[in-house]
C-alpha cells in the first residue's frame, strides 16, 4: 500500500479472485457457477494465462476458487509458480478432493487451503446438497495440518442461520478443529444462485453478527479480517464499496464489477479500473447492491481506512496477536 501511494495509483487490488474453472463437483444452493452451459463448464484455464493475470493486476495476494479448483488438472503447477513469485496464495475447496489430491501440493509460509465450511454436519450438508461432505471436510482439515499445511476456513450465513449456529461452527473451527485463520460472510444475493429466498438483508446482518460476536467470542475467534470489517457486520461503522480492491479473473476475463454482479468482461485489471463507472455501484445506487455486505466490496474499504489512521492499525495489531495467543 506505501508503494502504491508513492506511485500515487488510487485504485490497486489487494487480492485477486481466480476462477481457472466453473465446474463443480456440489451443486450448493447459494452459488450458480455451475449454470453456466455444459462447454463453459468444460474450459480449464491454461496456466500461463492464470499466472499471467495476477502478475498484471500486481496483487500481493490470490484466492483461488471456481467451481472447485481442485478439479483443475493443472492446478498443483498454478499455486507452484505463484508461491515461487511470492503471491500469497488462498486455494479455495469443499474438500471433496482435498485428500486425494494433497500429495501435489508443499507447504509454505504462502499458501493456505480455505476450505469452505458453512455449519456443522446437518446445517452444512443440507447447504451442499449432499450428505457426508461435512465429515469429509473435517477429515481432510485435520489431514492437512497434520502434513504442516496452513488451514483457513470460510463459511457464508444465511437468514436460516442464528446467532447461536454461528457460534457453534465457529467454535468448531476456532477450538476442535484448531484451523489457522477463518472468514465469514452474509450470504449475498448472487442472481444465478438456485435458492433466492434465504438472502440477507442489511439490517438482518447487523443483527446477526452483533449477537454472534457478543460476549467476547469476537475477540477470541481467530477471524480473518481486518477489526473495521467485522464493526461494519455490527452495524458499528459503514463504508462505500471498493470493488476494485478484490477483483475477479475469471475464463470471460476481468469481471466488472465484482464477482457477485456481472456487467461484462475486458482482458486486463487496466482496463477494468479505468473504464468501469465505479461510483454507480454500492448499496444507495444500484438497486442489486442494497443488501450486499459481502468482504469483496467492503473488507478492502476497511482495510484501506485502517491503513490510513495509526489508532486503527494499532487496533488491529493488538487484536491479530490476542487472536492468535487464544
Amino acid at each position: 500500500m506505501a508503494e502504491q501511494k508513492l506511485r500515487r495509483r488510487d485504485k490497486f487490488p489487494l487480492i485477486v479472485e481466480l476462477e481457472p474453472l466453473f465446474a463443480c463437483n456440489l451443486k450448493c444452493e447459494g452459488c450458480g457457477k455451475i449454470q453456466h452451459p455444459a462447454g463453459v463448464l468444460k474450459q480449464r484455464m491454461p496456466v500461463a494465462q492464470a499466472v499471467g493475470a495476477v502478475m498484471e493486476s500486481g496483487a500481493p495476494m490470490v484466492s483461488i476458487a471456481g467451481g472447485e479448483p481442485l478439479m483443475h488438472p493443472q492446478i498443483d503447477e498454478i499455486v507452484r509458480q505463484l508461491v515461487a513469485k511470492r503471491k500469497y496464495v488462498f486455494l479455495c475447496t469443499n474438500a471433496m478432493l482435498l485428500r486425494k489430491k494433497m500429495d501435489k501440493f508443499t507447504p509454505s509460509p504462502y499458501f493456505a487451503f480455505a476450505v469452505h465450511i458453512d455449519g456443522l454436519r446437518e446445517r452444512h450438508d443440507e447447504s451442499v446438497a449432499k450428505e457426508g461432505v461435512f465429515d469429509e471436510a473435517v477429515e481432510a482439515i485435520k489431514e492437512a495440518k497434520r502434513r504442516g499445511f496452513r488451514v483457513t476456513t470460510n463459511s457464508t450465513f444465511f437468514n436460516t442461520d442464528t446467532p447461536q449456529t454461528i457460534i457453534e461452527v465457529l467454535n468448531f473451527l476456532n477450538d476442535d478443529l484448531k484451523v489457522d485463520e477463518m472468514m465469514i460472510s452474509p450470504a449475498y444475493a448472487y442472481e444465478k444462485a438456485p435458492d433466492q429466498e434465504h438472502f440477507l438483508g442489511v439490517e438482518q446482518t447487523r443483527e446477526l453478527f452483533k449477537k454472534a460476536f457478543s460476549g467476547g467470542n469476537r475477540r477470541r475467534w481467530r477471524l480473518n479480517h481486518s477489526p473495521l470489517f467485522l464493526d461494519f457486520l455490527e452495524g458499528k461503522v459503514d463504508f462505500p464499496c471498493t470493488a476494485w480492491a478484490i477483483p475477479n479473473y475469471s475464463l470471460f476475463g476481468w469481471q466488472r464489477p465484482c464477482y457477485l454482479m456481472s456487467d461484462g468482461y475486458v482482458p486486463t485489471y487496466r482496463e477494468l479500473v479505468e473504464d468501469t463507472d465505479w461510483d454507480k455501484y454500492g448499496r444507495g445506487k444500484d438497486p442489486r447492491c442494497a443488501n450486499c455486505m459481502a468482504h469483496c466490496g467492503y473488507e478492502p474499504t476497511a482495510v484501506l481506512a485502517t491503513m490510513g489512521s495509526l489508532k486503527e492499525s494499532l487496533r488491529a495489531m493488538r487484536e491479530t496477536v490476542s487472536g492468535n495467543r487464544e
